[in-house]
């Protein structure tokens, strides 16, 4: 029993031993790792995040949790690029939002969201080609000035030759305005031809023939002026507006914008407030919308690259030593017999051959065989954005002497260091790298990677100077993303051999171990560099950007409603979107079956919303009897000129089980519409019942009403299945 006692003791003192010498979570973290060789990236973010809670003190388990979080997020946006490619909008909208999920601050996962949303509203519109007209964007005037309000809008038909005043006048009739003329106007007889004409149409036309143009100085009363240069100055009206500018943030790149602005419109008035990272224009409506249009092209967010570095270097030194090394001496010592330790005269010098001893020299025998590898990898990884420089420095800076010393002067010793000056040198992986992303999806990279090292020591002058040994690549290459290049490779083969012993003998076949030594010394040294560029960041570029814009002459700026569009102006009708499709009732169940489920619908609360001007109210987006709801992508449209949708939140709904929420969102004030989508993590179920799925905020613009509609939504449950609601529209009005 003390005997089983005792083995019992020792054993369990042994499991306590193994079990604090493991760390915790160490097996969650090795099958991590098993995935991540695997890349399956998603299972190893689960393992490593398991192993992160088990022990959150471990810097590598952060680390891990960290890199795999990105990499999961990077593979699924990966994957949208292609289904997208492949026309897949809904599969590519799925992964997308996985990644959003997986890592929220992915910026990349997001703008693709936005983008693959907007597909799929083109597509949609597409089908729908009323709703497609009625979501197109408008170009839009700066308020301030007075704006044309007639009586009719009726088109102007009209076949005349009389005096351009008379012309002026009977057009203005047509449409119920005023007019007047300037003191200088010169009348003259003019043939006019106008079919289906607006009223801005005619009255240019006939500006055109008298080299005259107008301007509202009421809403029901325009003037005509000569067309001179000091007569547009002396009655164009100007605004002053304040551009705050989003991205651009150097005063350099602030003064090319100014210049830019300078030269394509000859502003003189526009000024740079570097402190409040703005532009400040003067000047007429249409410049100065203008002016905007162009800074807003400009004032884009640059993208950003993340590059992943590995350099890989192997090293292996094997020497060999075999043989018998004999020694150099081999003395005779004289020594004849009976001599004593005092002198010897030569009567009594007997010699005979016991006088002499032969030392024979010494051997060593040589057996030694020694193999030894080094195996170094680093794998940095540097963040840059389109057209800056990164740096990235690791190891060590050393020191190394420059300039004249001297170690002593007439015998009489001085320290070397005295007159000496010393410098230092970054000493391991130094790498500089400026992207350029391109269009496609492909990254320009101006490389210089320096792996370097101190192989040495030499001694000058009585200072101990390092040897440095340096490889170097410098290098210009386009890539695609997520292309691995190997940059540059070096492989270096180092052998000597060394045969000592005596002359002769050491030449013998086989026998000459026996007389001789010899060592053989092999160095190999390998050196790769490979590079993968990540795209983080893209260049956000609408088709409003890419759109052209008609500013009329060189003369004369002037900005003009597009073909088929409502002039502006007060009585001008908004784009309603039409009412949605309602879908067929359902035949009222029979009295011996259950009452049916709630019937999934789509609302807002409260339905009717009233404010006054310049008021804020919040709007409920809210859903009722669904089932299994995962992910909510929608479109919202309302009337930009009687609101505008300021905030957007999400109602908690989707958030059931304290599960966080990616909420995307994007408002195009111009065309009243906002694109916004909702999605709960992967591997989550979804949640069924009736709340609240986003919360919209809206501020009164002027008095009207304007209708909440929800043109198109996508709604899908946890197994990607279609989701169906019955959408109800919604109405806020402004008093």
């Amino acid at each position: 029993m003390p005997r089983k006692g005792f083995f019992c003791a020792t054993t369990c003192l042994a499991v306590a031993l193994l079990a604090t010498g493991c760390p915790q979570g160490g097996a969650e973290y090795k099958q991590g790792r098993e995935a991540e060789l695997q890349k399956d990236y998603d299972t190893a973010l689960i393992h490593y995040e398991r192993a992160l809670q088990q022990d959150p003190k471990n810097i590598e388990y952060q680390l891990k949790a960290k890199r795999m979080r990105f990499e999961a997020a990077q593979m699924h946006v990966d994957r949208g690029h292609k289904l997208r490619d492949q026309g897949q909008l809904e599969a590519a909208l799925a992964e997308f939002e996985k990644a959003l999920a997986i890592d929220p601050s992915s910026f990349v996962a997001e703008q693709e969201l936005r983008r693959t949303l907007e597909q799929l509203a083109e597509r949609r519109q597409a089908q729908q080609p009323a709703a497609a007209a009625a979501l197109q964007a408008l170009a839009s005037i700066p308020e301030g000035p007075p704006q044309l309000t007639p009586l009719s809008r009726a088109p102007i038909n009209l076949r005349l030759t009389a005096d351009s005043k008379q012309v002026f006048e009977t057009i203005a009739k047509l449409a119920g305005v005023n007019v007047i003329f300037d003191s200088e106007f010169q009348s003259r007889r003019i043939p006019v031809e106008l079919v289906n004409a607006t009223l801005e149409q005619a009255l240019d036309i006939v500006a055109l023939m008298t080299k005259s143009f107008w301007k509202p100085v009421t809403a029901n009363t325009i003037m005509v002026i000569p067309d001179t240069k000091a007569k547009r100055q002396a009655y164009e009206e100007q605004i002053i507006k304040t551009i705050y500018l989003a991205n651009i943030t150097q005063p350099a790149e602030l003064n090319e914008v100014v210049q830019t602005i300078r030269t394509l419109l000859e502003s003189r008035h526009i000024a740079p407030s570097t402190s409040q990272n703005a532009i400040v224009i003067r000047d007429t409506p249409d410049r100065v919308a203008v002016a905007e249009k162009i800074i807003r092209d400009i004032d884009r967010a640059r993208p950003e690259v993340l590059v992943q570095v590995a350099v890989l270097q192997a090293r292996r030194d094997r020497l060999r030593e075999l043989g018998i090394l004999p020694g150099g001496e081999a003395p005779i010592i004289f020594s004849p017999g009976g001599t004593t330790a005092g002198s010897l005269r030569l009567n009594e010098l007997r010699l005979a051959t016991s006088d002499y001893a032969l030392i024979l020299p010494s051997a060593t025998a040589l057996a030694l065989m020694r193999d030894s590898t080094t195996r170094v990898v680093q794998n940095p990884e540097v963040r840059a954005t389109d057209g800056q420089t990164a740096k990235l420095r690791i190891g060590d800076s050393v020191p190394f002497a420059v300039g004249s010393f001297q170690p002593g002067i007439g015998g009489v010793g001085i320290n070397p260091l005295v007159n000496t000056q010393f410098q230092f040198k970054d000493v391991g992986v130094n790498l500089d790298i400026t992207p350029r992303v391109h269009s496609g999806r492909e990254v320009s990279l101006k490389v210089t990677v320096e792996v370097s090292s101190v192989t040495g020591r030499v001694n000058i002058g009585g200072i101990d100077q390092p040897i440095f040994g340096q490889r170097r690549v410098e290098h210009d290459i386009r890539l695609r993303e997520g292309e691995v290049n190997i940059l540059g490779g070096i492989i270096e083969q180092t052998e000597v051999k060394r045969l000592e012993g005596w002359p002769g003998l050491s030449k013998i076949p086989i026998l000459r171990y026996l007389f001789s030594g010899e060592t053989t010394e092999t160095q190999e040294n390998e050196l790769l560099i490979v590079m993968t560029p990540r795209i983080i960041r893209l260049p956000e570029i609408t088709p409003l950007n890419l759109r052209p814009l008609h500013v009329g002459t060189a003369e004369n700026v002037a900005l003009r409603p597009s073909a088929g569009a409502p002039a502006p102006g007060p009585e001008a009708p908004a784009p309603q979107p039409p009412e949605p499709p309602q879908p067929l009732p359902q035949p009222p169940p029979a009295p011996e079956q259950p009452e049916p489920v709630e019937t999934p619908r789509l609302r807002f609360e409260p339905a009717r919303a009233t404010l006054a001007v310049g008021q804020v109210t919040s709007v409920e987006l809210q859903v009722e009897g669904v089932e299994d709801l995962f992910a909510v992508p929608l479109v919202l449209t309302f009337d930009p000129k009687v609101v505008e949708l300021t905030e957007v939140h999400h109602g908690g709904f989707l958030a059931a089980g304290e599960q966080p929420v990616a909420l995307v969102h994007r408002v195009e004030a111009e065309s009243g519409t906002a694109i916004v989508s909702l999605t709960r993590p992967p591997g989550t179920q979804g949640v069924s019942g009736r709340g609240t799925l986003v919360t919209v905020v809206f501020r009164g613009l002027r008095a009207g009403q304007t209708a909440l509609q929800v043109v198109q939504v996508d709604a899908r449950s946890a197994a990607g299945q279609s989701v169906s609601l019955q959408v109800s529209p919604g109405e806020i009005v402004v008093q």
